[in-house]
């Protein structure tokens, strides 16, 4: 009875949405299908993009295995570490990865922590390098965020918009669960619903659009850096939006801010300085040629 998912205001109703398929008589868990499809997809566009560029696709393939290695790392220590009171008692299910727990923020500083070594050691630009990655990882976000919707985790508070999302209350973590849900508490066919906003569609739609952006604009490319810089400020500005709509927040230690909202805020920030400061180097370098 916990498989039930409805958009009342859309008229979808998805009455079987498990959270595994079996293969062979093993769990598969659809979490983990949609993360390898994505990561399929983002190595894909690696390999054709640095062809195009005139890199040498079989290195930036690498650079991207590698990036999707520690970027896995990365994401799931800082989801650990954020939400520490979920492992501390059990160790070894911090390696239990079926049932989610990869925070985006942890897999980028990682996945970028891992290409500037990686760039260092095969005498890369960096910058070059970033721009390829920038559309791999909006391709994996994109993707990723269907997970969330399969597990039934990363939604957002009460809802009763166009695209309002009900759930089982047993199908989520109880502590996700606010006061204005169980106020809205609907029950349907003897299951008690809660009706929330489905952040999952919200990211996985503004990284799409994002995505199309940046594709668009790819080959008008000013500088190098310049896709990476458009990625940062417009993930960034989504997500700063979408986190606070978010009811799993990781909070800041001692300060019980988001976490991931600040870094969404620094990101577009980031993104901001760091494209006028490309931007005035490649004109300085454009002035010195013409001289």
């Amino acid at each position: 009875m916990d498989q039930m998912i409805y958009f009342p205001n859309l008229g979808i109703e998805l009455e079987h949405v498990g959270k595994s398929i079996s293969i062979f008589g093993f769990p598969v868990a659809y979490y983990g299908i949609i993360i390898v499809t994505g990561m399929i997809l983002a190595l894909t566009f690696d390999y054709f993009e640095a062809k195009r560029l005139g890199e040498n696709p079989d290195t930036f393939w690498d650079m991207g295995m590698i990036g999707i290695i520690f970027g896995v790392i990365g994401a799931r220590l800082y989801y650990v570490i954020f939400a520490w009171d979920n492992y501390k008692d059990n160790l070894l299910s911090i390696f239990n990865l079926r049932q989610g727990g990869l925070a985006i923020y942890g897999g980028v500083i990682g996945g970028f922590l891992a290409l500037y070594v990686f760039g260092r050691i095969k005498k890369l630009n960096f910058g070059q390098q970033l721009d390829v990655a920038a559309p791999c990882i909006l391709i994996g976000q994109i993707m990723g965020r269907w997970g969330n919707f399969f597990n039934r985790e990363a939604f957002g508070g009460y809802t009763d918009g166009l695209f309002a999302m009900q759930l089982p209350v047993s199908a989520v973590r109880q502590n996700e669960i606010t006061q204005q849900m169980w106020d809205h508490l609907q029950t349907i066919n003897g299951v008690d619903m809660i009706q929330v906003h489905p952040t999952f569609l919200y990211e996985s739609l503004w990284n799409l659009g994002v995505l199309l952006i940046i594709l668009l604009l790819r080959k008008r490319r000013k500088f190098k850096g310049q896709i990476f810089c458009m990625y940062l400020i417009g993930y960034g500005s989504g997500r700063a939006w979408i986190e606070g709509l978010r009811t799993d927040q990781l909070l800041l230690p001692g300060v019980g801010l988001p976490v991931s909202q600040l870094l969404s805020v620094v990101l577009v920030a980031v993104g901001i300085i760091l494209m006028i400061f490309l931007w005035n180097r490649e004109k300085k370098k454009e002035k010195a040629e013409a001289v």
